[in-house]
């Protein structure tokens, strides 16, 4: 037995209560935002609202668990939807990086930096980077990376996926994670239709992101469609489209 003094037994229960994720609401409620709420927001643009009823952010934006303060990567960020809803879960504190190739296409990349111009964006960055070399040195420690629907992207494009993964990895700090959401291939497609249908095969990407030393922790159905044959492109759909959503950590 140690000769250090035990701590009161209050604060040993509380401690306990926290590691087990049912501490007084009053000690964690502030912390949490309300998605719902940030979706309502008044000074969302249309464009954004039209996409919510294919996206349904707020169950994506529970699972992740954003929240006030955190560091956020964003991978694929596109024209900025994600990024932006992002950047309004982890203010005040926060900031998120919205990641692109510097090959972005020009609609996309005038969309995000329209973007950056509204008061919703002031917790933003823009990165113009590589997806196998996604942040700058300097940038470590963060709680969350998010990859929506581009993963499969990249397994067409020249990058090394191998190499990204694990970049993602060091990213985070001990415990961070990493939520990737893509569109459902058929068992055995692997990424070969990556280009031609815009899906992956779920467990390939799981495999990929495991070899890494990320353990999964979690999975969403919310964007589940089960009635998808998954045999047409995505981009040009003629049904519901089948989306699974993976939640990883990095071990402590």
């Amino acid at each position: 037995m140690s000769g250090r003094a035990r701590a009161p037994i209050w604060i040993l229960a509380f401690a306990g209560l926290l590691a087990a994720g049912l501490a007084p609401s009053g000690a964690t409620a502030q912390s949490v935002p309300d998605y719902a709420a940030i979706i309502a927001a008044p000074d969302r643009s249309d464009a954004d609202r039209d996409a919510d009823k294919r996206r349904d952010p707020v169950p994506f934006l529970s699972l992740a668990g954003v929240r006030p303060g955190m560091k956020v990567l964003d991978m694929g960020a596109g024209g900025g939807y994600s990024t932006e809803l992002m950047a309004r879960a982890v203010a005040p504190g926060g900031v998120v990086y919205g990641q692109n190739a510097a090959d972005l296409p020009a609609r996309p990349k005038e969309r995000f930096e329209a973007r950056l111009k509204t008061p919703a964006m002031k917790d933003a960055v823009a990165l113009a980077r590589p997806f196998d070399d996604p942040l700058p040195a300097d940038v470590r420690n963060l709680d969350l990376i998010t990859f929506l629907f581009y993963y499969h992207d990249t397994t067409y494009m020249e990058v090394d996926r191998a190499a990204m993964n694990r970049k993602l990895l060091a990213a985070l700090k001990p415990g961070g994670v990493l939520v990737i959401a893509d569109h459902s291939a058929k068992a055995g497609d692997g990424t070969a239709i990556g280009k031609t249908l815009h899906r992956i095969e779920e467990s390939v990407l799981r495999s990929e992101i495991e070899a890494a030393g990320f353990k999964l922790v979690g999975s969403g159905d919310f964007w589940r469609s089960p009635a998808d044959p998954r045999d047409f492109n995505v981009n040009r759909p003629t049904g519901p489209v089948d989306n699974f959503v993976l939640k990883f950590q990095k071990p402590n």
